[in-house]
């Protein structure tokens, strides 16, 4: 079927129920929310331009300097658009998403295409399988049987870093899951909250869709090495991560999306393990540990460690908070007594975000200081994203929780995906041939050229 670019229908406002202005949406109206929610997904959807010729399907412009976004904020704009999916009813995007989640697969499908080896972290991977996986909790369309499944894509992202390569071994920081996948970038030798929480997230999940007890038992394992390392502090501080040899000197810079998707994680084992009070714990202390660090500023949404003025939020941090929204109403469906805890505050922070939806040519374009009470003139996909993950947030707790194999998911998995080892792609070498017939491309196109110079200066 043929598709127009969302570019195209935006310029040409052939969008559906698209009304210019800024954002009006009543935050006790289920429905005011959902028409609002998809005037902002629409809007996120212009910074994408991989359905459009000559672009890549799946990623956002970039990256810097050649646009705003790196490889994984493309796998987390998918997860941000099947949960607005499944908590609104909105099947619109639904080409679109698949599309986009099955081109960057790569070769051995695990997330590791390889174009993007030089900035590949255990982080960026692991937002891509957040995708899969989240397709595959919300019984999104399971690909064709030729096709890799959204459950063994998240099974070989896991796998692959449980492998030891992917690791540290011996010392104080044994075991801890490196930020970078490559030796040869800078970060190797950085053992981060992200890197290690989303191993965490990922563990907590299959364990509950899959019911194997070897997840959870990775993800606790996980969990007690962060909290040795001293990366949660006894307050529930959530603290940036350190380097080798001995993980001290610890880089205490906070960020909503570690604190919030350890909270997710916990909810999930929480949920798992029928409301163990060792996980119930962990969950209140994480909830709470947010609302004071990321909610301080009235309840609305603040990035601590980077937003105070002048402001030092690149494209990535600008889009923590949509995450943090979305995974503490996730949170409440795995832990429904967390309503009350949580919900004046996303629902508080929400409205505030809304109020910086008045720019852009169509007047709701959405700005990034959310405190500020008004636009601040920001742009980008990142801020729509937020707007978007707060509202959806709000709607998460009306619908199902996440599917299992046993309560209606259909996705299949394979729990020997991966690679049994990471190694940097390695290219054929060039041969005489290749030299002999790019040395005779060249000449047709000078010769080309040449001819049509001559002829352009003909009267």
């Amino acid at each position: 079927m043929v598709r127009l670019p969302i570019t195209l229908l935006a310029a040409c406002g052939l969008l559906a129920s698209r009304v210019f202005g800024a954002l009006e949406i009543d935050l006790d109206d289920i429905d005011s929310i959902k028409k609002g929610a998809a005037l902002v997904a629409q809007d996120l959807l212009t910074f994408y331009h991989g359905d459009e010729p000559g672009w890549v399907p799946g990623i956002l412009p970039g990256p810097p300097p050649d646009g705003d976004y790196y490889w994984w904020q493309g796998g987390a704009m998918w997860g941000a658009l099947l949960d607005y999916r499944h908590t609104m009813g909105d099947t619109q995007f639904d080409d679109l998403i698949s599309t986009a989640l099955l081109f960057q697969v790569g070769p051995n499908n695990d997330y590791m295409p390889p174009n993007w080896t030089a900035s590949m972290g255990n982080d960026d991977q692991a937002f891509w399988a957040y995708a899969a996986l989240l397709a595959a909790e919300t019984g999104f369309t399971d690909p064709g049987k030729d096709q890799p499944q959204w459950l063994a894509l998240a099974q070989a992202v896991f796998n692959e870093q449980t492998h030891i390569d992917r690791r540290v071994e011996g010392g104080n920081c044994d075991w801890g899951l490196r930020w970078q996948v490559y030796r040869t970038n800078n970060g190797f030798d950085y053992i981060n909250t992200v890197a290690n929480a989303c191993y965490f997230n990922i563990g907590a999940r299959l364990a509950r869709y899959t019911a194997n007890e070897t997840y959870g038992e990775l993800a606790e394992k996980t969990w007690d090495l962060i909290w040795r390392l001293g990366y949660i502090s006894d307050k529930f501080d959530v603290y940036d991560g350190a380097h080798l040899p001995d993980c001290t000197g610890i880089n205490k810079a906070q960020f909503s999306y570690n604190a919030a998707m350890l909270m997710q994680g916990c909810a999930f084992m929480y949920n798992v393990t029928n409301g163990n009070a060792t996980w119930k714990g962990r969950l209140d202390g994480m909830a709470n540990g947010i609302k004071r660090v990321f909610f301080s500023q009235k309840d609305v949404a603040y990035e601590p460690s980077c937003e105070p003025p002048p402001g030092s939020c690149n494209s990535d941090m600008q889009s923590y908070r949509g995450f943090m929204h979305r995974w503490i109403g996730n949170s409440i469906q795995l832990a429904p007594y967390l309503y009350n805890v949580m919900m004046p505050t996303l629902k508080a922070s929400a409205a505030a975000g809304i109020k910086q939806c008045t720019g852009g040519a169509n007047g709701r374009m959405c700005g990034f200081h959310w405190t500020s009470g008004q636009y601040d003139g920001l742009q980008g996909a990142s801020l729509q994203m937020n707007v978007l993950g707060a509202l959806t947030a709000l709607v998460m707790p009306t619908v199902a929780p996440p599917l299992t194999n046993t309560t209606g998911g259909t996705s299949k998995g394979n729990p020997d995906a991966g690679q049994d080892k990471t190694e940097l792609p390695t290219f054929a070498p060039i041969t005489t041939g290749d030299k002999a017939g790019a040395s005779i491309l060249t000449i047709l196109i000078v010769t080309g050229a040449l001819s049509a110079f001559a002829w352009m200066s003909l009267d």
